[in-house]
């Protein structure tokens, strides 16, 4: 053994003894002209029998982890080998095994299981990610150190080893009863990146419950059997990351980071398909993506899987009766990794905004939510532009008609104007085929009219500015004014909008020369549209005094003004 106080390599000093196994003990040293501390682990031939196949093993993990870097795995910086001893200088780790946490305080909070899992999950990714891949093979909680930060680092790769395809089986069985997966005992195929899921399986099962699958009776029992305040999302992930055959696993770390990722989402959608006793819909929850930061390409299989799971989500949503449902899965969709580009996912959540109640009011909550998606995903939707343009479009006409801002009082210019940005956008993204390119164009030049009508006025700059204004209403009008797909309180929106604009500036539209005909036009159109919605509002409606929603208050106060509109006309025409 080393002496402590002696130093090695005439640089590095041992300090103490911080650990020992059956083949080897671990140091703390210090290189004391670089004053960092290392850890360095003494192999002695004396003892052992098999001294050379262990130092071939040691080999083979120094040589596995000199060519890594990750902040969850440690460093290998120096190997010095002699005829009696085999020393691995290694990156000293502060903290304990998560095996001494289970034993001084037993089961873990799940949320930091979850946390530790992911860490696990991304570490155990990038091994998979290199070229070859590296399988580890035997996780479990003595393997993997808990500094006092809260990170984890992944030690011990005696039983790693680099994936080759050709290998049919695995000859040795290598891993720790209770934790390692069935392949790992022979007969079942080689261990791939699936074993190590397996084990990450069993790590979290022993982490959350405090039961180790190591001992009798040797068997993964479903969480919530154990503690049923544990969530039976995270049940379900345990459960699939343990199934015998590794088909039936996650298939990769993405998916199954995705999976922690959403676990929340998962338990409660389980919940609510328990109750609606639904047993048609069977959806997979992991999907096959890129944990962020490792920045490796996804295999043919995984996208495909991430690919049936977002179209899954969309057909799910559509069916989707509560409203908060179906903004979840909407949202889970956006989410896929991958799918971030695709539009489906944010014109869905779009018009489920615009059908949520009826009040027809869009909350600055909801608005700030789709907006942080959009922009968060701003780069992955510009790869299509038509997509993008098209997400932009339906944003301006939800923010045109619907967003309330928080205030109770009517805000349609200002409303109006906050649309601008959004149909710019459409406009200068579309497609030249795009059906809806030059309705973007229109909204927009009517919100550019009202957000610049006053600074014009104030600047008497505002000559020129009525006609093409003029114009924009009557294509609107003749279009959504007419469109039957759209809403009641899109078309009475619009009436109003244009009613208001016949009121306000009549005089100016005289002034740019347009004709009175063109106005009373415009006018008995607006008549002619408002009066068969209110004619077929019920009678209690019509003579109500209780406010009934924002739809049937629009209307009867258009309704209220048009006299008032049509003496404006008059008067402008008469002078």
């Amino acid at each position: 053994m080393l002496e402590i106080g002696s130093l090695v390599d005439s640089k590095y000093k041992i300090l103490s003894e911080i650990g020992h196994g059956g083949m080897s003990v671990v140091y703390m040293a210090i290189n004391e002209k670089a004053n960092k501390t290392w850890a360095i682990k003494e192999i002695r031939r004396n003892g052992i029998n098999n001294y050379e196949a262990v130092k071939q093993g040691l080999i083979v993990e120094t040589d596995l982890l000199k060519k890594l870097n990750h902040p969850h795995l440690p460093s290998i910086v120096d190997v010095i080998e002699n005829e009696d001893t085999f020393l691995i200088v290694m990156d000293y780790i502060e903290g304990n095994p998560l095996s001494k946490t289970l034993a001084e305080y037993g089961a873990q909070p799940q949320e930091k299981v979850i946390e530790w899992a992911k860490q696990l999950c991304n570490v155990l990714g990038y091994l998979h990610s290199r070229k070859p891949a590296i399988i580890y093979r035997d996780l479990k909680p003595s393997n993997v150190m808990l500094k006092p930060d809260g990170n984890l680092m992944l030690i011990d790769f005696g039983t790693a080893r680099e994936y080759k395809e050709q290998n049919i089986a695995d000859t040795t069985c290598l891993g720790t009863q209770g934790y390692a997966a069935p392949e790992q005992y022979g007969g079942m195929g080689q261990t791939d990146a699936r074993t190590d899921i397996y084990c990450l399986g069993t790590t979290l099962y022993h982490l959350v419950t405090g039961k180790n699958p190591s001992e009798p009776p040797y068997e993964i029992q479903p969480i919530r059997e154990i503690n049923p305040s544990l969530s039976n999302g995270l049940e379900q992930i345990i459960l699939k990351c343990t199934q015998r055959d590794p088909n039936n696993r996650y298939q990769s770390c993405a998916e199954l980071m995705y999976a922690l990722e959403h676990y929340d989402q998962i338990d409660n959608r389980y919940r609510k398909k328990q109750k609606r006793k639904m047993t048609g819909f069977v959806s997979s929850i992991a999907l096959a993506a890129v944990f962020c930061g490792l920045g490796i390409g996804l295999r043919a299989e995984a996208s495909q899987k991430a690919t049936d799971n977002y179209v899954s989500l969309i057909e799910e949503a559509a069916k989707e009766p509560s409203y908060s449902t179906k903004i979840d899965i909407y949202k889970e969709a956006i989410e896929v990794p991958d799918k971030a580009g695709e539009k489906d996912a944010y014109l869905g959540l779009i018009q489920s905004y615009r059908d949520n109640d009826t009040n027809h009011t869009l909350t600055v909550d909801e608005m700030s939510e789709l907006t942080r998606y959009i922009k968060n995903n701003k780069s992955a939707l510009m790869e299509n532009p038509q997509n993008y343009a098209e997400v932009c479009f339906e944003t301006g006409k939800l923010i045109w008609y619907y967003y309330s801002y928080g205030d109770s009082n009517d805000n349609q210019i200002t409303r109006m104007t906050t649309s601008v940005e959004w149909f710019d956008d459409a406009v200068k993204n579309c497609d030249d085929g795009y059906m809806y390119k030059n309705m973007a164009e229109v909204y927009k030049e009517i919100g550019v009219f009202y957000r610049d009508i006053s600074i014009n006025t104030v600047e008497a700059s505002d000559k020129g500015t009525y006609k093409p204004f003029f114009e924009n209403l009557k294509s609107m009008l003749s279009t959504v004014g007419n469109d039957e797909k759209e809403s009641d309180i899109v078309r009475l929106e619009l009436y109003e909008l244009c009613r208001g604009a016949l009121q306000q500036y009549a005089t100016k539209f005289r002034g740019e020369d347009i004709a009175k005909q063109e106005l009373d036009d415009m006018y008995s159109t607006i008549e002619e549209k408002v009066n068969k919605m209110y004619n077929a509002l019920p009678e209690t409606k019509k003579n109500s005094n209780v406010e009934q929603g924002k739809d049937v208050e629009l209307l009867k106060t258009t309704k209220k003004l048009l006299p008032d509109t049509q003496a404006a006309i008059q008067l402008a025409y008469s002078v």
